[in-house]
């Protein structure tokens, strides 16, 4: 018989991609050079540190932003500052601590340029410093009797519907020494904070809640896997022990049950990932 211990389990964290683009204009004025900084007009809370976007012309012209990118479109992960201005950056972690000296290099352009700004998010990273989750599946009964047989047939095993927390120590920052997992770079409970608040992309992200994560000796793992939406974030900063947050969330789609190793994405030598002729990534063999 086998025994998980509670250590023995993790959370995973993707952030959801937008379907539709933020459309703005840049102009010359908006991009500071020296600082490698520029600012677009969307409304605060629209972008979250950290998220890997991809900024493209309207017209199909280069885009004028990056030095040496000669290329329409481009996709860089970013920083917001406190006055909203915003920095890109080649890798995730780096943009996290959005520090200058890391941020690509930037050139004004010509002339006002329209562009626009899409989140692309498409990887799993596991969640830090997590005290304790749980997730809770409830199978709705629904009255039936109003319902013709096509409908009922499909509503008559009831609605799976899920909700669940995480609890967590406090953490905003990239620390010095901090462990990665299993190559990937860490997320942090503070941008959970920031996504209940994210007002035109909404508080949705992906989720796999490791009841057991596999290790190199005995790979298979066991988890739930399923898209959430965040509903509360409660911060709780005692005098005497370390600050932790809780955040709530429901389920919005299918809740499932997995069992075996997690998908992984095979990578080429320079970190690009390797693709497949409709362009979607080419998943390792599992």
């Amino acid at each position: 018989m086998s025994i998980y211990l509670g250590y023995t389990g993790s959370v995973e964290l993707d952030r959801d991609s937008t379907d539709a683009p933020l459309e703005t204009t840049l102009d010359p004025s908006d991009v500071n050079v020296s600082r490698r900084r520029f600012s677009v007009d969307f409304r605060a809370n629209t972008l979250v540190t950290g998220d890997r976007i991809e900024i493209a012309t309207v017209d199909g012209s280069n885009l004028q932003l990056v030095d040496g990118h000669l290329y329409p479109d481009g996709q860089w992960y970013v920083h917001l500052d406190e006055a909203g201005g915003l920095r890109l950056y080649d890798r995730f972690q780096a943009s996290l601590s959005g520090a200058q000296g890391d941020a690509v290099a930037l050139i004004a352009p010509s002339a006002t340029q329209a562009i626009t700004i899409q989140t692309k998010n498409d990887r799993y990273r596991f969640v830090a410093k997590i005290k304790d989750f749980e997730l809770t599946t409830t199978r709705d009964t629904v009255d039936l009797t109003s319902l013709g047989s096509e409908f009922r047939s499909q509503y008559e095993q009831g609605l799976i519907s899920g909700q669940g927390a995480l609890n967590c120590f406090w953490e905003s920052s990239p620390t010095v020494g901090f462990a990665n997992y299993s190559g990937n770079e860490i997320e942090f409970p503070s941008y959970l904070a920031r996504l209940v608040v994210r007002v035109q992309q909404g508080a949705d992200f992906n989720g796999r809640f490791f009841i057991y994560a596999g290790t190199p000796e005995n790979p298979e793992s066991v988890w739930y896997e399923a898209k959430c939406v965040i509903t509360n974030v409660a911060v709780s900063v005692p005098n005497d022990t370390a600050i932790e947050t809780r955040v709530d969330f429901v389920t919005s789609g299918d809740i499932v049950l997995k069992q075996g190793l997690p998908p992984s994405y095979i990578l080429q030598e320079d970190s690009s990932y390797l693709l497949q002729e409709d362009g979607n990534r080419l998943l390792q063999e599992n």
